[in-house]
């Protein structure tokens, strides 16, 4: 009860002190809060006072700033309007002077136009008198020569075209006298060069092949009873064995080479083993065949390993080896194509060409004569076809067309192949010709040379490698020997074939006899 009594006078009092508290402070705080609103209300008003004096302040000076910006720029126009002003000047006076300048060319160009006009008159009143003069002369010419124009003007087109002939004769042997000197001196570098480098056997090959007996008694187990052992190894090999009075030596004779050369082996064997009769002779010829076959194989190897060459086609190994038992003028084929192979090698590492290429297609470059007896048409052509066949290069390709000429070379490699193929057969000793193609490519060289007008007489000498032509003075001057003489050379390349190279030399012989009495 006493702690109830007195939470509620302490409430009580509370409920006393605490209005008159709050009425007290109001009363402070009012009389503080004016004192205060009325000093801002002064420090406002001078505040005010002070920034209308500033920018009164600034008003003027923005006022000044702005003349003396409206007063500068006022000058710069001026001062620009005046350059302005003078450079007009400047311009207008100098258009004055151009126009001064073109009215006097115009009146120049009117001068000297009423100028050329008097002159055209006076040009053309001169060009109809020098017609006129010019029909009057050629009338007097026509009367003192008693030629027509037509006449005259034949007589100085050939007199215009002997003096052109003549000149054109010099020219040409001029010309051809300088290229010949120097592509004679490169020529013989680089052929002595590579002949020096390769040197090769000639071996002559010839068309028989002779076995050796042990005694002479072998000839007649070979004979065998009523001939049977020689006719079933000449059946079975193609090839003609001839037995006569040799002593201890049979003759196997046949175009064929390889068929020769298998006969050969066959018949040794035969005469080592002893038993000659016909099941013998089928079994050692059937092994002939493929011993040879074999050889060829290794022979077309082994021409690649001396060469160089790699990538060919096993069937193109397989010809080159078969080219072993061909010949040309008694030249082995494949001998030859290796030494032409080498010298194309040689030629081209001079020359700074594709060594490689050059002895692929030197070494091809025959490669028709492996089965031209099988195939009809030249080794040239069954050549390039084999190549076509087989994939090769068009560089060989063309080399093979064009080593006889047949084809226009269309690379230096084909040209160098052609030289190398000229220089192997053009060996002393590498070929030899029968007496009857010596004989027919002789008169063949005298007959083009005399088929040519003005051609008094011809001599092949030299074994054919020179042809002397003596000409007819009176229908051959000294210009048109130049040119028979080319022409000459021409014909006898498109008829002829031949080694190295055939030399024309043509003759004109002038003689005037007279006596002392």
């Amino acid at each position: 009860m006493d702690i109830l009594y007195y939470v509620i006078v302490a409430a009580a009092t509370l409920l006393i002190v605490a209005p008159i508290t709050w009425c007290i402070a109001s009363a402070y705080h009012k009389k503080v809060d004016g004192k205060k609103i009325g000093s801002a209300e002064d420090r406002s008003r001078e505040i005010i006072d002070e920034a209308l004096k500033v920018a009164e302040t600034k008003k003027r000076e923005a006022s000044i700033e702005a003349k003396e910006e409206i007063l500068r720029t006022r000058n710069e126009l001026e001062k620009e309007t005046k350059e302005r002003r003078a450079e007009i000047q400047k311009y207008e006076r100098r258009v004055l002077s151009k126009e001064e300048a073109l009215d006097k060319k115009t009146e120049t160009l009117e001068k000297r136009e009423a100028g050329l006009v008097q002159r055209e008159e006076v040009l053309s009143k001169r060009t109809q008198e020098v017609e006129e003069l010019n029909k009057q002369r050629v009338q007097e010419l026509e009367r003192i020569s008693g030629l027509t124009s037509e006449q005259a003007k034949e007589y100085l087109l050939k007199t215009v075209e002997d003096e052109v002939k003549h000149d054109t004769a010099k020219l040409i042997k001029e010309l051809d006298s300088r290229a010949r000197e120097e592509a004679s001196k490169k020529a013989k570098e680089y052929v002595v060069t590579a002949i020096q480098k390769c040197a090769a056997d000639h071996v002559a090959e010839t068309t028989i092949s002779v076995v050796q007996l042990p005694n002479d008694e072998m000839k007649g187990r070979i004979i065998g009873r009523e001939g049977r052992n020689i006719r079933t190894l000449e059946t079975m090999t193609g090839v003609e064995l001839i037995i006569d009075d040799t002593p201890e030596a049979v003759v196997l004779s046949g175009f064929d080479p390889i068929r020769r050369e298998v006969a050969r082996i066959a018949l040794e064997k035969l005469i080592v083993d002893g038993r000659i009769h016909p099941a013998r002779i089928e079994e050692m010829v059937e092994k002939a065949r493929k011993e040879v076959e074999t050889m060829i194989r290794e022979e077309g190897e082994s021409a690649l390993l001396e060469v160089g060459v790699h990538g060919l086609h096993p069937e193109l190994v397989r010809l080159l080896g078969k080219m072993k038992f061909r010949t040309s003028y008694g030249q082995n084929a494949l001998k030859h194509s290796i030494e032409v192979a080498h010298l194309s090698g040689l030629l081209a590492g001079e020359l700074g060409v594709d060594v490689r290429m050059a002895k692929r297609a030197g070494l091809l470059h025959d490669i028709g004569k492996s089965v031209d007896h099988e195939i009809e048409g030249t080794h040239v052509q069954i050549g390039s076809d084999l190549c076509k066949k087989y994939k090769e290069s068009a560089i060989v390709i063309n080399a093979v067309e064009s080593h006889h000429g047949d084809v226009e070379a269309t690379s230096i490699i084909s040209c160098i192949v052609q030289a190398a193929d000229t220089i192997s057969a053009a060996r002393p000793g590498a070929r030899k010709e029968t007496l009857e193609t010596y004989t027919t490519r002789l008169k063949q060289l005298e007959e083009i040379t005399n088929n040519f007008k003005g051609v008094d007489k011809s001599f092949a000498i030299q074994a054919g490698r020179e042809i002397r032509v003596m000409v007819i003075p009176e229908q051959i001057n000294d210009d048109n020997m130049v040119l028979l003489a080319r022409d000459i050379s021409k014909q006898i390349e498109n008829e002829l074939e031949y080694p190295g190279q055939i030399k024309v030399s043509v003759i004109r012989e002038s003689r005037v006899v007279d006596y002392a009495r």
